[in-house]
């Protein structure tokens, strides 16, 4: 029997466990990272078979920068052959993809692949993609507030027109719903600076599977496990209302 499933709009991923993943098995960390950039392409493929909306991927975060520099040169090469990789998955699926984070510390080239693959991309109606890179959640808001008292001292907001929309409006996520349902791998219990304002209310879903092993079932199951929960955004359940 074909299985009903209500399948979330938005679903933000964690993806850890990519140097544990090469680690069990004798590998360079490296191997371990390319191992799960080939996984987020088949996810972001069954991702839209499943009609999720959105997908966004903490790709790269503001604090990973602190890595050997021997594994931020090879990660930082990754992103170049997947953008261009990325590039053409999108075009034939009918992807939008977005990046999220400051890009501005890259190098010139990586900068004009990201800014390629949105406005190569930015017409496309399916599955919109988002990347999270350089992306630390307490810089987003930081830099949001910064530009919030420039446009105050400029005369282009007011104090009382300040509401939670208007400020959202001020974040990277600016006409992105926010996450229905986040999902970490490896088994870890913390959110890593990612999304703190945006997973107010997001149901979390955590998998002792390393991310280079996620694969469309294991999607699947935490969409399962989605299914059974209540979103109630601070209210109450129906049954303790009565």
């Amino acid at each position: 029997m074909e299985e009903k499933l209500n399948i979330p709009a938005h679903v933000a991923l964690i993806l850890d466990g990519n140097g544990r993943w090469a680690k069990k098995r004798g590998l360079p960390r490296q191997m371990g990272h390319k191992k799960g950039c080939e996984t987020v392409e088949q996810i972001v493929e069954d991702a839209a078979r499943l009609g999720i909306r959105y997908l966004t991927v903490y790709g790269f975060s503001t604090e990973n920068w602190k890595r050997p520099e021997e594994e931020v040169g090879a990660l930082m090469q990754l992103f170049r052959y997947y953008t261009k990789r990325l590039l053409k998955i999108a075009v034939e699926n009918n992807i939008r993809v977005k990046m999220i984070g400051e890009r501005s510390r890259f190098a010139a080239d990586i900068v004009e692949g990201i800014n390629r693959l949105e406005e190569s991309t930015r017409d496309n109606t399916g599955l919109t993609f988002v990347i999270a890179v350089n992306y630390g959640s307490r810089d987003e808001i930081t830099r949001a507030v910064k530009k919030i008292m420039a446009d105050v001292k400029d005369g282009r907001l007011k104090e009382e027109q300040m509401t939670e929309a208007v400020f959202a409006s001020y974040l990277d996520t600016k006409d992105i719903p926010d996450p229905d349902l986040l999902i970490r791998t490896s088994g870890e219990l913390r959110l890593s600076n990612y999304l703190l304002w945006q997973l107010a209310y997001s149901e979390l879903y955590v998998t002792d599977c390393l991310w280079p092993d996620f694969n469309r079932e294991e999607l699947l199951e935490a969409i399962r496990q989605y299914n059974k929960r209540e979103r109630r955004f601070g209210g109450v359940t129906k049954t303790e209302t009565k």
